[in-house]
């Protein structure tokens, strides 16, 4: 070819697209349509890209192509240099001939293109002949990767019974390579393993059902193989597999079935409403929820006195008892039991398979129970008079043994329904009478239970209720209702109503009461009006009734009743006699009326408390008594072997008064100096009586409380807590000795006193009163 007269040289290399360089750039001048000279400058040289083949396996450096220049007139002065990706560790130039050599192995799906630079100088001046230039190295792809499945297997489910056809699942798999060119990412899958039972789509990896009816109950899992291919499956290309788990889920493609369609059971008659008696087993190939079912009782001798339900864990019919059972009615029982899914999918019910349902034959058998007596009724209401002699008949009872040996039965009262023991029953015939006479107005009914014993077994009782009514006798006399307080004023006047009475009676007649009013005798001051219906009036016959004349009349009141026998009563009505007001309110009525008028309430008021503060007076005198009985008297007789304590108001100093003794030697005995005198006294002697000083190891003290805590710890009646146990021991080393006149001579004439006045002033007063007692002695 040639470009405005000038020739385009080509340059080709092994493996490589040829690179094109242009000759010398010049301008050139060419003629428009409208006649202008346009002028365009090219350029110097320029390139394509280069193309390099990836993998590599030659010994050499690969060749990746030429730079050329027209400035390179092949003297030697032209250097080529080059920058960018790789440069110096991929790519290597011979910067005299513009050879380009990759010095490794290139991996396209590691990186696809390399950028690079380049640009010619003049070695001796280093003066830049071509400027910068860009250009790509692209590396060419080869079918150097195989295609590779996301996962190494795949889990999938289809549905059983499903249509030829239907998608299971869909595997994708991707090849490195490039997709752009040729044909080394072209992928085609296949199937290796899973025919006949599975197809898949060449182009999308997509798993379909390739036969129908594929049942689970046959075979539920398959294990499919897929191969995806590269270079669109011809031979050469490379390819890589992976596993499909696919299971066929259930559907409630398979009825019920009994195995077996016949099931005997038996059960005692004395099996409780609700018991279960036995259970059946259906089988059904489906799972889950496609394998849960419902039983049911189809004929009608057995859904009267049996029922079942579905156990849910076990999926089993459980027969129960829904009506007694009864052995001598009925021994056997024969019924028919259904089976069905409880959950149904249409498309199978009206498949040519059998439908879906089964059926199998119960048969039950009763066992006989030694039961107790059997009463005729249950509970009996039995209807006496009252007051029937005792004795009397009262009714019957009747109950049998019903097994079939039909033993004899006895009788008898429960006594804790009949304390009163007002009954008796005869134990053979059940016959049931009075033991005492009966009254209705103490108790209506009688509620006892009776008790049926098989005489053979003891054990067999049956209890029955007995309510014994008691009829009404016409036994009681009618009685005022109430109890009345009935007052005529004294200025009433005659035929005035002055109360209205009413009576009760305790008896029911049939008919309901009737009461009849009257008195006893002709009374002059009041009478009475039976107003037939249970009431009456109560008028005054005159008036001018005066307190000081009678306060109070008695008016006796007959009472009778319209049954038979006929009961009346006499019942008194007490009348007071009070003053009223002109509208006839009460004032004052009988007693209360003389004291009002002879003492005021102020009088009245007054008394009352003085009687309350006579009574406060009382109470506290006796409780001083009391208080003063509680003390002790200080000596109770002269013959007390006790000092006879004598009490004189002489107080010392306290804890002020230092100047009477040395405190410190109270503080502590063992530094007392014995020769120390008083210091708030003359000294009566030159020598002083001396004393023993206490012994400083006290043994007579510790022997003492040793002796004493043995006593405790060995005594068998001490309590077994801690306790405080206190003595009174004043030891052998007390300065002022006993003063105590036990251990003392016999009479009181052994003591000397004389020493107390040596005691000082703290001594004198006790000093003053045993001296001159023994002087009074003596003489």
């Amino acid at each position: 070819e040639t470009i405005h007269g000038k020739g385009l040289q080509c340059m080709i290399w092994w493996r490589c697209i040829p690179a094109c360089i242009l000759p010398e750039a010049h301008y050139h001048n060419t003629l428009k349509d409208d006649g202008k000279i346009l002028q365009r400058a090219k350029r110097g040289w320029m390139w394509n890209q280069f193309f390099l083949l990836e993998e590599y396996t030659g010994n050499d450096n690969q060749y990746v192509g030429k730079l050329h220049s027209n400035m390179d007139r092949g003297e030697g002065n032209v250097k080529y240099i080059l920058t960018g990706d790789g440069v110096g560790s991929l790519f290597l130039i011979d910067e005299n001939s513009g050879d380009i050599h990759a010095t490794k192995r290139l991996d396209r799906e590691e990186r696809a293109i390399y950028t690079l630079h380049a640009k010619v100088v003049d070695k001796r001046t280093n003066k830049t002949l071509e400027a910068d230039t860009e250009f790509n190295i692209k590396i060419h792809d080869i079918n150097d990767n195989e295609p590779k499945f996301s996962k190494d297997i795949y889990f999938a489910s289809v549905p059983e019974m499903s249509d030829v056809g239907t998608s299971v699942i869909q595997v994708t798999a991707t090849d490195a390579d490039d997709q752009t060119y040729g044909n080394s990412a072209k992928l085609v899958y296949s199937i290796l393993q899973g025919q006949p039972y599975f197809s898949v789509d060449s182009d999308n990896g997509t798993i379909r059902t390739a036969l129908p009816n594929m049942d689970r109950e046959t075979k539920e899992n398959y294990q499919v193989v897929i191969q995806a291919k590269d270079m669109a499956g011809q031979m050469g290309g490379l390819s890589g597999t992976t596993t499909v788990s696919i299971t066929l889920s259930d559907e409630n493609d398979s009825p019920p079935r009994f195995a077996n369609h016949t099931f005997r059971l038996s059960t005692l008659e004395s099996a409780e409403v609700g018991a279960a008696i036995g259970r059946i087993k259906a089988s059904d190939a489906d799972v889950g929820r496609n394998a849960e079912m419902q039983y049911s009782i189809v004929d009608r001798d057995g859904q009267d006195i049996f029922t079942i339900i579905t156990d849910q864990n076990t999926q089993e019919g459980i027969i129960r008892v829904k009506k007694q059972l009864d052995y001598e009615r009925k021994k056997t029982f024969s019924f028919k039991v259904e089976v069905t899914n409880t959950y149904l999918d249409p498309r199978f019910m009206y498949s040519p398979n059998p439908p879906f349902k089964d059926d199998a034959m119960v048969r039950v058998t009763i066992e006989d129970v030694d039961e107790p007596p059997v009463f005729s009724r249950n509970p009996y209401i039995i209807e006496v008079h009252e007051d029937t002699a005792a004795g009397s008949f009262v009714g019957v009872v009747s109950a049998k043994d019903l097994d079939a040996d039909n033993n004899p039965v006895k009788y008898s009262i429960d006594r804790h329904t009949d304390l009163e023991r007002l009954f008796n029953i005869d134990s053979v015939n059940g016959t049931i009478t009075t033991l005492k006479a009966l009254d209705r107005e103490m108790s209506k009914w009688h509620n006892i239970s009776v008790v049926a014993t098989e005489i053979s077994n003891p054990r067999q009782t049956t209890r029955v209720p007995v309510f014994i009514r008691v009829l009404d006798v016409n036994d009681n006399a009618p009685e005022f209702a109430m109890y009345y307080e009935t007052f005529v004023c004294e200025n009433v006047k005659s035929g005035q109503l002055i109360q209205t009475i009413s009576a009760v009676d305790t008896d029911e007649p049939l008919v309901g009461h009737k009461f009849v009013f009257s008195m006893s005798f002709s009374n002059p001051n009041f009478t009475i009006i039976d107003n037939e219906d249970n009431t009456a009036r109560i008028i005054t016959r005159r008036g001018g009734f005066s307190q000081r004349e009678m306060n109070t009349y008695l008016l006796p009141v007959v009472i009778s009743d319209n049954d038979y026998p006929i009961q009346s009563s006499t019942s008194t009505l007490t009348v007071n006699v009070c003053a009223c007001d002109s509208r006839g309110n009460v004032q004052s009525c009988n007693t209360e009326a003389l004291l009002s008028a002879g003492l005021s309430t102020g009088a009245l008021v007054a008394i009352l408390l003085c009687v309350i503060i006579l009574l406060m007076i009382v109470v506290l005198f006796a409780a001083l008594r009391r208080q003063q009985r509680k003390k002790e008297p200080l000596i109770i007789s002269k013959d007390d072997v006790r000092d006879n304590v004598v009490s004189y108001n002489d107080e010392g100093g306290g804890e002020e008064d230092t100047q009477a003794f040395d405190i410190g030697t109270l503080r502590n005995p063992e530094v007392m100096d014995a020769k120390k005198l008083r210091r708030d006294i003359i000294p009566e002697m030159l020598f002083p009586f001396g004393r023993t000083s206490p012994i400083k190891d006290n043994a007579d003290v510790r022997d003492f409380i040793h002796g004493r805590l043995h006593e405790n710890d060995s005594d068998p009646t001490a309590p077994p807590y801690d306790s405080l146990a206190t003595y009174a021991y004043e030891g052998s080393g007390s300065l002022a000795e006993s003063l105590s006149s036990l251990e003392s001579g016999a009479t009181e004439g052994d003591q000397e006193y004389d020493y107390l006045s040596n005691w000082g002033p703290a001594f004198k007063k006790l000093a003053d009163m045993y001296i001159g007692k023994d002087t009074e002695r003596e003489t």
